[in-house]
């Protein structure tokens, strides 16, 4: 069964808003020849990674699932990252090309640059891959990501769920105007709040970059404006979400308002224990790994990738081939489904004070 998802114009939603959702810091651009080998020039498939700052997934999770599938399979690759530096990933698509990648996979900076290099890879006769965000107006074979309307949806039900019944005042922060998903989960979120009445949207921003220090600033702004009367806030995901939480806890309000997040990363798990935090959305980053080095050792095998329907490109009037997979909805109550999942470890999240609460919820 083929299905069609009509993708949202990247900003096209009140200026637009993760994994969801900083990883390792000194990943730098480095590169990583995944089969073991010391010369990257025999890699046949190369994949370009954001950054290590709107998420921590892409150091902690992606980079070593890529690499242990693309060893597993006997397939050289070179994974770097362009440290949020869209002339960088520029740079590093242009060196992969010129040392003979046949598979280009990337997670674009922004649709304008990143089908840039799908043109550029294109002409040379190489296959591309969107990673987690679609190009939009780009040239990619293949995507894969989540339903990441889902995504927005799952975070408004999060969000009605703990708000509740009443007349309430809400805010989004979105993700980067520059990131086709961050529309998407804006959409979602409000396809799901908006005909509840009784929440009213008294403000709405972007966060450029999805950068944490800037969301902090822009809530702070929102709270001082609404004079502290907010009630609700749809943030993007947990990096943004916990911002917003440093805000609300300077002001004495932090547990008391209810906050969004996705990605499910630690802090934002330790959030939701605290009960700061009302909710993440966990997206199985192992299974999209799995979508994406699937593809690509189909590709160089010569065989034809297994996908899951198409999705609609407006702005280049095309469908793309893709596999999209389900995000999950974690409230306190599921915290140990990611746990027992191997996401994120009972080590890592059962520190200090959440000992007790890990205890309590049965997460060893």
């Amino acid at each position: 069964m083929r299905v069609r998802t009509s993708v949202l114009l990247a900003g096209g939603i009140a200026g637009a808003l993760l994994v969801s959702a900083c990883g390792s810091s000194d990943a730098g651009t480095s590169s990583s020849d995944s089969s073991g080998g010391d010369s990257k020039a025999s890699a046949e498939i190369g994949v370009i990674l954001p950054d290590t700052k709107s998420s921590a997934r892409w150091e902690s999770f992606d980079r070593p699932l890529l690499q242990k599938a693309f060893e597993a399979a006997g397939v050289k690759a070179d994974i770097q990252n362009a440290q949020g530096d869209a002339s960088n990933m520029q740079t590093i698509a242009d060196q992969m090309l010129t040392e003979g990648v046949k598979v280009l996979a990337i997670v674009n900076l922004d649709s304008d640059s990143g089908s840039a290099i799908e043109a550029k890879a294109k002409k040379q006769g190489v296959q591309t891959i969107d990673y987690d965000r679609l190009t939009l107006g780009g040239s990619a074979d293949y995507y894969v990501s989540f339903d990441n309307t889902k995504v927005g949806e799952e975070q408004g039900q999060g969000l009605a769920g703990c708000l509740g019944a009443g007349d309430k005042n809400i805010v989004y922060l979105n993700g980067s105007p520059t990131d086709n998903n961050a529309g998407l989960f804006s959409a979602g979120a409000h396809s799901v709040l908006d005909p509840m009445t009784n929440y009213k949207k008294v403000a709405e921003q972007s966060v450029p970059d999805w950068d944490n220090q800037q969301a902090a600033t822009i809530f702070e702004q929102m709270l001082t404006q609404q004079g502290g009367k907010i009630d609700g806030v749809l943030a993007a995901n947990d990096g943004l979400g916990n911002a917003a939480i440093s805000i609300l806890a300077k002001n004495g309000l932090a547990g008391k308002v209810p906050v969004t997040g996705q990605d499910a990363t630690t802090q934002g798990l330790q959030n939701v224990l605290a009960g700061t935090q009302c909710m993440t959305v966990y997206k199985p980053v192992d299974q999209e790994a799995k979508a994406l080095s699937d593809i690509a050792i189909a590709l160089i095998k010569g065989d034809k990738p297994t996908t899951t329907g198409t999705v609609k490109d407006d702005t280049g009037k095309r469908d793309v081939a893709s596999v999209l997979l389900d995000p999950q909805l974690i409230t306190r109550d599921k915290v140990k489904t990611v746990v027992d999942a191997g996401f994120v470890s009972a080590a890592d999240i059962c520190t200090g004070d959440f000992a007790a609460k890990c205890t309590e919820l049965g997460i060893s």
